[in-house]
């Protein structure tokens, strides 16, 4: 069981948004060099994160295993052990399959509406999604104050996000970006109700992922066309950092966090994605663009602050 105090888990989770916003940045780079699409991008992200953590889950099961065999080993225990390894499996499955939709449905949206209004509908509606069904299902409650400070969140997202460009609605569009925020909503819940085995969770997920997406990246083509080795580093890195580092972290501080927090929390990618693409791509960042993450960034640290003053029971 992977227990951390509420400031290390608003860390974890702070360092994870860092980290997921340079991601957009190494699926560029992967789009450039490859040409490949963005389904495929994801499934070799997937499937890089799975191979990072793999020998790491190898070294800790054997851990736990020796452990088990030092203890008792009575057949209650067995049956009991049993049961739980079945509910664990379950549980990695729901998480891998509601990656895979998320990701698939966040592509559609950006096919439909563009890359803009799918990124504000996907990632401003997860905490909604999470304070709603994280008040019915695991009794939490932000507050007049929390509830607030997300609201002011949400409101420089859309400030950052639709800074300067033309939003382009559609039905289908938002749909698919909705479904992508159901489907992250459920990941956050689903692994702060039961936040014991972060690193199985993550491999897990990403090995279920990586499956449900790998028949639609072949039909997309998965070998790049460009040059291999720079390929294959970017793809390295989008594995280890912004996939494998990230979502354990993420795992880990939601056993500490409040799931509503944590989503609010996770806004700060798109800060961390603008500030790479004005220093690494050159592009412009607006009065507006900058009122908006300052506001996200104050609205995001006075909800971490009140999370400290008041934290969340603990899971798993």
């Amino acid at each position: 069981m992977t227990h951390v105090s509420v400031r290390r888990g608003l860390l974890y989770v702070s360092i994870a948004a860092t980290a997921w916003g340079t991601g957009g940045a190494a699926g560029a780079l992967l789009r450039l060099s490859g040409g490949l699409d963005p389904v495929s991008i994801s499934f070799w992200r997937f499937a890089a994160g799975a191979a990072t953590l793999l020998p790491i889950l190898h070294l800790l099961r054997r851990n736990r295993d020796q452990d088990r065999e030092r203890g008792r080993n009575q057949g209650r225990d067995r049956e009991r052990g049993h049961a739980r390894e079945s509910r664990r499996y379950g549980r990695i499955a729901a998480t891998g399959v509601a990656m895979a939709v998320c990701q698939t449905a966040y592509f559609a949206a950006v096919a439909s509406s563009g890359l803009a209004v799918a990124t504000v509908v996907t990632i401003g509606a997860t905490p909604v999604f999470v304070a709603a069904a994280a008040r019915l299902l695991l009794g939490e409650r932000l507050g007049s104050a929390g509830l607030g400070s997300a609201a002011v969140a949400l409101a420089g997202l859309a400030m950052l996000v639709l800074d300067g460009g033309a939003a382009s609605f559609s039905a289908a569009g938002t749909g698919w970006a909705l479904l992508s925020a159901a489907a992250y909503a459920g990941v956050t819940l689903l692994n702060r109700a039961f936040s014991a085995e972060p690193y199985a969770a993550t491999f897990g997920g990403f090995a279920v992922g990586g499956l449900c997406l790998l028949p639609l990246a072949l039909s997309g083509g998965l070998l790049p066309d460009g040059d291999p080795l720079f390929f294959w580093a970017a793809v390295a890195y989008l594995g280890v950092v912004p996939t494998a580092l990230a979502y354990v972290l993420f795992f880990t501080g939601l056993g500490s966090v409040r799931a509503t927090t944590a989503s609010v929390i996770s806004l700060v990618e798109p800060v961390g994605a603008a500030a790479i693409g004005v220093l690494a791509f050159g592009e412009r960042f607006t009065a507006q663009g900058v009122a908006g993450a300052a506001l996200l960034l104050a609205a995001v640290a006075l909800l971490a602050l009140r999370e400290r003053r008041e934290p969340a029971p603990v899971t798993g």
